[in-house]
């Protein structure tokens, strides 16, 4: 919906409200009009009601005024004598047009000073629970989210098992875009697996002043751009398309900002010229061919891991066979799989087989053990064709090791298209500042003529920022270079803090905990240092004053 639809509906409500209320406004003491007049009419509810005017704020912060308002028209029929379990079933079951009914048809009696204080046991629960969901999902939405890391593409910076927190306050929060939602859940209620969201109506985009900007590799979490539904809410095979801020949450680094140049030279990424700065926590991984002195020698998967943190495929082109004959497939095998099947060893027919992922310094240390002949990373070659690399044409000789030169669009400048580069900003145009923006935008050839909406066009001025996000574990991360680039509409937050992280591959749960993990920061460069005695502390500290607190309170009762 566009700003003016937003506006009328805005319009609409109001004049529902007006007719619904104007005469329990004249029952309150107030005068009819006050209740046609937008926010203002907000204001003098609360004062029927008896409640903060902060409250007002509320109405007005999307997903939490789907809260508020069942709370309005509750506490407005009890300013007026409806109390019983039935008014209240009513006035929610009807959205709030039973409040009509009181209107109009009842001779109620304005309570002025109504007890907030809930009458029962129950009463007195549902307003906790409501209003600790009211604090909750402010700071879910607007503050700080909890994020798991499920999948290993940023491997020896974030493990797969991490559990933090991102901030949604640094680079400013986005607003809900999906105006009615279940609160604090993302695409899905959990056990039931049905959509938690109403596809319409669609609030405009709208980011809040953030103290800081994305830049280059940052770690960042974002809506995956081309997500879509696949497992439920398939109609006849087709994909339903999510909104924007319900499509599935990735975390990756960001390896170029608006207005750089990129390219990708044997798997190292350059901006404008120049080697990516990356941070020291920053370990990029690759894949290496390893070759043993001997043939049939004994792959240890638990060694790998163990002592070089290897969680990914190990592979081999004529495949590995466990110790009871059985072939591994040439996909590969993890250590998660190999753990779970009681399996460590394997052994290798042949003399080569590819590891994934290995860190240069890592690489250079396996290489120099007594059975290990060489180690040399895998690189596709310049000019190898990969089908599924971005722009996803078939046209371009890219892989996921050579690619480029990019432009990485930024706001509000302009780029002449042609049939060259038209591939590379035809998504851009279509859907993230066409589609998504409710602007029906199409982008064609017409041999050598560009043409959008069937108009010719050599020029195309961009309306927002956009990022090139990857992992760093280089060939086990489906990123920027298989899908193209992040909008700016589609960030989330900066990961900052990481509160635990759990190794489900270790043994014994003591072992399954990463101490050394837990209560670190994710950003800055040098060691990991961990706060969780500080932290600990303060929880102790905070437990002792207040028990202390309390006890000086009923002693002095």
């Amino acid at each position: 919906m566009t700003l003016i639809q937003w506006f009328i509906v805005f319009l609409i409500i109001q004049v529902i409200h007006f007719l619904g209320t104007w005469k329990l406004y004249i029952k309150a003491g107030f005068k009819a009009w006050e209740a046609a007049i937008p926010v203002y009419n907000a204001f003098i509810l609360t004062k029927i009601i008896n409640r903060h005017w902060s409250w007002v704020i509320l109405l007005f912060v999307p997903v939490i005024n789907v809260i508020m308002l069942p709370i309005f028209w509750v506490e407005t029929i009890r300013s007026f004598g409806k109390n019983t379990p039935t008014d209240t079933f009513l006035v929610v079951a009807t959205l709030g047009f039973y409040i009509y009914y009181v209107n109009y048809f009842t001779d109620v009696t304005y309570i002025k000073n109504r007890s907030l204080v809930p009458t029962t046991a129950a009463g007195e629960w549902v307003s906790s629970i409501l209003f600790a969901v009211v604090a909750a999902t402010i700071v879910h939405t607007y503050v700080m989210q909890p994020y798991n890391i499920p999948t290993s593409s940023l491997e020896k910076t974030l493990l797969v098992g991490d559990f933090l927190f991102v901030s949604k306050f640094h680079y400013g929060a986005r607003a809900p875009m999906t105006a009615v939602s279940f609160p604090m859940v993302h695409d899905t209620i959990p056990k039931l697996k049905v959509r938690s969201y109403l596809k319409k109506p669609q609030i405009p985009y709208f980011r809040f002043p953030g103290f800081t900007k994305i830049k280059r590799s940052d770690i960042v979490v974002f809506s995956w751009p081309v997500d879509t539904v696949t497992q439920f809410f398939t109609k006849n095979g087709i994909k339903v398309v999510k909104p924007i801020d319900k499509k599935s949450n990735y975390v990756k680094r960001c390896v170029g900002t608006p207005g750089d140049n990129l390219t990708i030279v044997d798997g190292k990424v350059f901006i404008d010229g120049k080697p990516l700065d990356l941070p020291e926590r920053a370990k990029p991984q690759y894949s290496y061919t390893v070759t043993t002195k001997k043939t049939n020698e004994i792959v240890n998967l638990k060694s790998l891991y163990q002592n070089y943190d290897v969680t990914d495929a190990i592979i081999n082109p004529r495949g590995l066979v466990l110790p009871n004959g059985n072939k591994i497939p040439p996909t590969g095998i993890t250590y998660e799989q190999a753990s779970a099947n009681g399996f460590n060893k394997y052994r290798n027919i042949g003399s080569e087989y590819i590891v994934s992922a290995f860190t240069e310094a890592e690489a250079k240390k396996y290489a120099g053990t007594s059975k290990i002949a060489s180690v040399e990373r895998v690189i596709s070659l310049k000019g190898e064709k990969e089908t599924k690399i971005f722009p996803n044409t078939g046209k371009v000789d890219w892989n996921k090791d050579q690619m480029g030169p990019i432009y990485i669009p930024e706001a509000g400048k302009k780029i002449n298209l042609t049939p060259d580069n038209v591939a590379l900003y035809k998504r851009i145009i279509e859907v993230y500042e066409g589609s998504e923006m409710g602007i029906d935008n199409r982008v064609s050839l017409n041999g050598n003529q560009v043409l959008i909406n069937n108009s010719p066009s050599s020029s195309y001025t961009f309306k927002q920022d956009y990022y090139w996000m990857m992992g760093d574990n280089r060939h086990n991360s489906e990123d920027s270079r298989y899908w193209g680039f992040v909008p700016e509409n589609h960030i989330v937050g900066k990961p900052v803090f990481l509160f635990m992280s759990w190794d489900k591959n270790a043994k014994g749960i003591f072992n399954k905990i990463r101490w050394d993990r837990i209560m670190t920061t994710v950003g800055g460069d040098g060691k990991l240092v961990s706060y969780r005695y500080l932290v600990f502390a303060l929880i102790l500290g905070y437990i002792g004053i207040s028990f202390f607190l309390k006890k000086r309170k009923e002693k002095a009762a």
